[in-house]
């Protein structure tokens, strides 16, 4: 059978016509893998699945809104698009825009951009940008520009970016025959991917193709938690650049997607992260980059305080949570170097090799 991206998996769903010309690479149809080690760790009554967008075509989750974004520009005859990003928005709007054969330029925060990430942008034909500033100061002159010029803005303030990414809430719900997950969990930086998530189970739930609606859990990092504080954050930090902004544009959509769930947005330490972050790769074989790992964080922080104690599932016999892995492991390696163990150098023979292994050499 011939693979679709997604806007012609999902095209009655989507603003196209028949007449679009889509600019697609194969996105979307990202596996949703069982995590019977991390539920059996967060909680008894817990069944945990990764929705592992870190398998689209540039490494992110950012391809599901790309291709819709740059599908539209070129549709409406812009010959330039153009983002802020911490870096795997540069990716998809490099990629893509390559595909339609439009030009890219990107803004990046000086200094605080993963090279896995820069590397694409630049090796796609991205015009690359840094300023002096942080994500919040790109993002407003990448507004302004496209104010004033014929470019087409590709952050996820574009709302075809939107329609793109709530894609993933349809297939979870065709994965689980009907069902959306009892909860939702996921990191939020610029908190479009939250909207876009709550905006497809909306609309498959009034279309009578899902029987409920999920909680959404979304989760920041405690250096950059706007939405939890209640207030932006000037200099927001964090280990986990993909969500390093301190202003998100599309907070108050957030904050409708946590109320109308009944869900929640909480913030998490970097090293809550990077514990989860470990914990996906050694026990289920499972790379994302730290920015991913924020929302099995939370879920540990959740379970540890009694949230999911008296918490009785919608459908089966567990309560059955989703979590979205936003971004591949190797869009930041320098991290997974940190934080794992470092190597061992040891003389070329056996008896060294079995050493490290708590293995006696095998006789002759």
């Amino acid at each position: 059978m011939r693979s679709l991206g997604l806007i012609e998996r999902y095209r009655p769903y989507l603003p196209v016509t028949p007449d679009t010309h889509i600019v697609s690479l194969h996105e979307g149809s990202t596996p949703l893998i069982p995590a019977f080690k991390l539920s059996a760790a967060i909680h008894p009554k817990v069944e945990v699945y990764l929705k592992y967008e870190g398998l689209n075509p540039t490494g992110s989750f950012k391809d599901r809104g790309m291709t819709m974004a740059v599908t539209k520009a070129l549709e409406e005859g812009y010959k330039v698009v153009m983002c802020a990003s911490t870096g795997n928005t540069s990716a998809s709007a490099a990629a893509y825009a390559a595909r339609a054969g439009m030009q890219c330029a990107v803004l990046i925060p000086e200094g605080k951009i993963a090279l896995g990430k820069l590397s694409q942008a630049m090796i796609h034909g991205a015009k690359v940008i840094q300023i002096r500033g942080n994500f919040d100061d790109a993002l407003k002159l990448v507004r302004r520009v496209c104010e004033e010029h014929p470019i087409a803005l590709v952050n996820s303030v574009n709302p075809f970016r939107i329609e793109g990414q709530k894609t993933g809430a349809f297939e979870i719900i065709e994965e689980f025959d009907g069902f959306a997950p009892d909860f939702q969990a996921m990191p939020v930086g610029n908190a479009g991917n939250i909207t876009a998530y709550w905006k497809g189970y909306r609309e498959f739930f009034d279309l009578g193709k899902s029987k409920n609606l999920p909680r959404m859990l979304g989760f920041q990092a405690a250096g950059a938690a706007p939405i939890v504080l209640g207030a932006p954050v000037e200099k927001p930090q964090t280990i986990a650049t993909a969500i390093r902004i301190g202003n998100p544009a599309s907070w108050k959509q957030a904050v409708a997607a946590r109320d109308e769930s009944e869900g929640l947005i909480g913030m998490v330490t970097d090293h809550q992260i990077k514990e989860a972050y470990k914990v996906l790769a050694a026990t289920e074989g499972v790379f994302c980059e730290p920015a991913s790992a924020a929302g099995v964080a939370g879920l540990f922080k959740l379970s540890e305080a009694g949230f999911f104690d008296n918490i009785e599932p919608v459908h089966g016999d567990f309560i059955r949570v989703v979590c979205i892995l936003t971004g591949h492991g190797l869009k930041d390696p320098d991290n997974a170097i940190s934080v794992a163990e470092e190597t061992i150098t040891v003389d070329a023979n056996q008896d060294a090799i079995l050493r490290p292994l708590n293995l006696d050499a095998v006789p002759a």
